[in-house]
């Protein structure tokens, strides 16, 4: 018991001087006259302590390694300590995010075709971010990228693996029916769109009809270039005008 009692102690301050927590291999090559199983009893041991007292920190396993977390209700706390303007992600890159942890690996192709869009600038942004990388090509015509999460995103969401994700028949209805409302929006607004043309469209027809009736009036009215022009009526030319002077002489 006593050498249980001493390897939870170095494996408690092996974890509070690491800055990205600490594999059961990285604490066997500090611990080297214990077993990996003496580290896993360690471990478990630490975490009955922490949760059985009233501490403000646990032990937790994210992205294959060991870390001390603080508890998440100290979190408001800790804000006002650490003030940093979060590194929110849009809507879509979050949508993108989601379909390649889900699918992963998944082609470009793959993500759009679920979403509808193209995602080459969302895809862009995950990889900036370090939340998605290349996992290699896939065996298809053009062997295109296939893509995945990395630890940043485990580690990020809190997960130990991509396995740790919630099922997606633990989504209710309306959280699969984001952005639904706002795209029924717009919808309307095209709908609404649409009346204007088509009143529009009775206007341009109702102003033909009075222009044909000043046009059989004899009324001047103006071309699209501002020019008079006269209704349709017969024109006389100067030729025209001599052959009837002529007629009329031969009639004496």
């Amino acid at each position: 018991m006593q050498n249980a009692d001493r390897t939870k102690n170095i494996i408690e301050a092996l974890l509070i001087v690491s800055e990205s927590g600490l594999s059961i291999e990285e604490l066997k090559i500090a611990v080297t006259d214990v077993e990996a199983g003496d580290i896993k009893e360690g471990i478990r041991l630490l975490k009955e302590d922490y949760s059985s007292s009233e501490r403000a920190f646990n032990i937790a396993e994210i992205a294959g390694k060991y870390r001390i977390v603080t508890k998440t209700e100290f979190l408001p706390w800790i804000n006002n300590l650490y003030k940093k303007a979060a590194d929110r992600l849009t809507g879509p890159s979050l949508e993108t995010l989601a379909i390649v942890a889900y699918k992963q690996p998944a082609t470009r192709a793959e993500v759009e075709s679920v979403r509808g869009v193209n995602v080459g600038g969302t895809i862009k942004t995950l990889l900036d971010k370090d939340l998605i990388c290349v996992k290699g090509r896939k065996d298809a015509i053009g062997r295109p990228l296939v893509y995945g999460t990395t630890n940043k995103f485990l580690e990020i969401f809190g997960l130990n693996s991509v396995n740790d994700l919630p099922a997606l028949k633990d989504f209710s209805e309306e959280d699969l029916e984001y952005g639904k409302p706002q795209e029924q929006s717009l919808v309307e607004q095209v709908e609404e769109n649409i009346e204007v043309v088509e009143v529009g469209s009775g206007s341009e027809e109702k102003k033909e009809q009075n222009d044909d009736s000043i046009q059989e009036s004899g009324v001047s009215i103006q071309n699209e270039e501002g020019l008079p022009t006269t209704p349709n009526t017969e024109l006389r030319t100067p030729d025209s005008n001599e052959e009837q002077k002529e007629n009329e002489a031969q009639k004496t």
